[in-house]
């Protein structure tokens, strides 16, 4: 019963409407005197209520001395509340003032959910493409909704990160650690070459994103995306042979661009 009232107050009924429809719903028909006596409350709350649900059509008033009411059937009732919901949220979304942004933001996101929330919309609502490169413990989270994207004809680009080849891992800026070693995963994902989001997620750090439209953003992640695979390429063609002329994620080659200078170097 509780249960009951409580969705039928969030469909948009008040406390006395929801609690004489259901009333009148386990009775069949009754006059308003006999509602307001079996609910305990004053007939001119009853009345007015009455006459309020009959406007609105959710209820049928029988002609005759008393005036009897009955409550439209369940299945009658939820398709006019459902017409009527549907027909307001169309104009809404026709009807609401929108706003262009003159630019491009940038907006950070935190937290579990609000981050996969605001992931979820988007993969949603991608109509051509996906890039995402994530590690294996957020492509679990989202591989329901990569595979109905995918199901629905959207391209999906996808680099997985484990933390274990020569190339999920490249040697880090002098002083900054590796993702993973206790400050988080990174992930980014780019939808439709239009949408965004960069962000980190772990167990030692709190999750957190970056998301915006902006182009230079986009084409960034789009161009790391492109030479981690071209990488990945060059590493399963060469293998070993790679590993040995640069060393284990290239710390030979990174270090020439990296490394720090000694003090006599500066200046």
């Amino acid at each position: 019963m509780d249960q009951l009232l409580h969705h039928l107050n969030h469909l948009g009924f008040t406390e006395m409407e929801s609690k004489i429809m259901v009333e009148l719903a386990r009775q069949g028909s009754a006059s308003g005197y006999e509602v307001a006596k079996r609910l305990g409350v004053s007939r001119s709350n009853v009345y007015s209520t009455l006459q309020r649900l009959s406007q609105r059509g959710f209820l049928r008033c029988s002609a005759g001395e008393p005036a009897k009411y009955s409550v439209l059937k369940p299945e009658e009732m939820t398709q006019m509340i459902s017409g009527q919901m549907h027909a307001s949220l169309e104009y809404v979304q026709s009807s609401m003032p929108q706003h262009e942004p003159e630019k491009p933001v940038f907006y950070n996101i935190e937290g579990d959910k609000n981050v996969f929330d605001n992931l979820s919309r988007e993969l949603a609502d991608a109509k051509h493409e996906i890039v995402v490169d994530i590690w294996r413990e957020e492509a679990e989270l989202l591989h329901d909704l990569l595979k109905k994207a995918e199901d629905r004809g959207v391209r999906l680009l996808w680099s997985c990160d484990g933390g274990e080849g020569i190339l999920d891992q490249p040697a880090p800026w002098p002083g900054n650690p590796l993702y993973g070693k206790g400050n988080g995963r990174k992930f980014s994902i780019v939808v439709d070459r239009r949408w965004c989001m960069l962000g980190m997620r772990g167990e030692s750090c709190a999750t957190q994103a970056v998301v915006t439209e902006h182009p230079v953003m986009t084409g960034l992640l789009l161009n790391h995306f492109a030479q981690e695979l071209v990488l990945y390429e060059l590493e399963q063609d060469m293998g070993e042979e790679l590993e040995s002329r640069y060393g284990r994620r290239f710390e030979q080659l990174s270090a020439r661009y990296w490394s720090v200078p000694a003090a006599g170097d500066q200046g």
